[in-house]
């Protein structure tokens, strides 16, 4: 595939330059003014070009629980998603497809699906989201969400003692299961890349990250987890650790350059100096946050520290949608509320650095992808400067992060495929896709979740809730 983009606005280092740019064999060649046109040529008049962003944290089988998920925090939210989860490799199918081409029209090329797995059908589940990354043409970082211990203990104990069920499954058979997946499905070349990510401390035993650990160095695999999201997993670090979590992480080895931590919403200063000296990245997924009640990540903090921030989306019913822009925009402008010295507040430009180069980091493939940069693969994302809500002309920049951008994403091209043409997708039906996600759900209201109530005591004692209201 070679392709010619003409006439198109690029970000230069202060302002914006008017270039074309070629690509051959899935990668940019060159870029500059007045190119020989070679392949296709692509009119670039009135439209910026950046590199795709990266959807650093998400998990798609929530799509089949957004909007109906109740007001609560993690821990007790964590109890309603599964007793309403029971999936199907169909769903599974399904709202994987539905992820990335929310994902690829919010200006996203790259996905990190912490995947649910269903139980006995672990490596069928993953094989069904392998096949609908495949089919939509988004690059697809797939981390099989794994964890050895059940849900009761990842919330404190505090003063009662707590006995929990063992999990169904042993913390050798789920390292087996994720060696299975690495032989079977890890094609990076390809586009599609497995990750070892236990779900977090809250639900994993040290066995089971030494395990991830040893397989991430074996088979050069990046790293994913949860960490820190709640106070409630701050206080469950400090009784089984005695230390912080993040002193845990580095002390069992598990944090390192190619290691991403979604939320790290509450660190201490001396946490972040960890962070920092491993070069560990940190996801920011702030409208879960916000929705679960969980906090502001300190981001200002990370980024004058030195370390490596990108953003996410985090699963559809805990944000409820897959819009990276929404994100982009939330992500940079709230912390201007946590520091009110404004010159460390992230700008636009900023922004986009941390959703592109910030993402490509985090998976160690900063020398492939996350810049318009001659020799990195073409993942490329065309935005049309004439839609009404990129107007009136202003900065470009500033008007995709800062506004409310709908329908602005014109092309995208992945490895220099295109997927989306005229603002839409090239490689799949997405209105069959809609009847079908129409079609294999119903209308709901409020749900009564069984597991709520029986640990919602519990958890209003650890957190110093007053015990007085039954949720309702």
């Amino acid at each position: 595939m070679v392709i010619t983009i003409q006439n198109v606005l690029i970000a230069t280092d202060n302002s914006y330059a008017t270039v074309d740019l070629q690509v051959v064999d899935g990668k940019i060649a060159a870029i500059a003014a007045d190119l020989d046109v070679v392949g296709t040529a692509f009119d670039g008049n009135n439209k910026l070009l950046l590199p795709g962003f990266f959807n650093a944290h998400t998990h798609s089988s929530e799509m089949w629980q957004r909007g109906i998920m109740s007001a609560l925090p993690l821990e007790l939210w964590l109890a309603e998603l599964y007793d309403f989860a029971p999936l199907d490799l169909e769903k599974v199918y399904l709202s994987a497809l539905g992820t990335a081409v929310e994902t690829l029209l919010s200006g996203g090329t790259s996905v990190v699906d912490h995947l649910v797995l269903i139980p006995g059908q672990e490596l069928e589940t993953i094989a069904t989201a392998t096949r609908a990354y495949r089919e939509v043409g988004i690059r697809a970082f797939i981390a099989p969400l794994i964890q050895d211990e059940s849900l009761t203990a990842g919330m404190p104990s505090g003063e009662s003692a707590q006995t929990h069920e063992p999990y169904f499954r042993s913390t050798v058979a789920t390292l087996e299961i994720i060696e299975e997946a690495v032989r079977q499905f890890h094609r990076p070349d390809e586009g599609v890349n497995i990750l070892v990510a236990p779900t977090g401390i809250q639900l994993c035993t040290d066995a089971l990250f030494e395990g991830c650990i040893e397989l991430s160095s074996r088979y050069n695999l990046c790293r994913h987890s949860h960490l820190l999201e709640t106070r409630a997993q701050e206080k469950l670090a400090e009784e089984k650790y005695g230390c912080t979590a993040v002193e845990h992480l580095k002390r069992i080895g598990y944090l390192s350059d190619r290691t991403t931590l979604a939320h790290c919403v509450h660190l201490n200063d001396a946490d972040i100096a960890i962070l920092a000296e491993t070069q560990s990245t940190v996801v920011h997924n702030p409208l879960s946050n916000l929705r679960l009640g969980s906090g502001i990540a300190p981001i200002l903090k990370y980024r004058q520290a030195g370390v490596n921030v990108t953003f996410g989306c985090d699963g559809a019913s805990s944000n409820d949608s897959q819009d990276l822009l929404e994100a982009i925009k939330i992500g940079s402008i709230l912390h201007n509320v946590t520091d009110s010295d404004y010159q460390h507040w992230i700008t636009p430009r900023q922004a986009v650095e941390m959703a592109s180069l910030g993402g490509a980091k985090g998976l160690n493939i900063a020398d492939k992808l996350g810049s318009l940069t001659p020799g990195k693969q073409a993942d490329l994302v065309l935005y049309d400067l004439t839609n009404l809500s990129l107007l009136p002309r202003t900065d470009p920049i500033g008007l995709l992060v800062l506004g409310r951008p709908t329908n602005v994403v014109n092309s995208a091209w992945v490895n220099g495929k295109q997927v989306i043409a005229d603002g839409k997708l090239t490689t799949i039906n997405v209105d069959e896709l809609r009847q079908e996600l129409f079609n294999r759900s119903q209308w709901e209201t409020k749900r009564k979740s069984q597991t709520v109530a029986q640990i919602e005591a519990h958890y209003r004692t650890v957190m110093g809730l007053r015990n007085t209201k039954k949720h309702g």
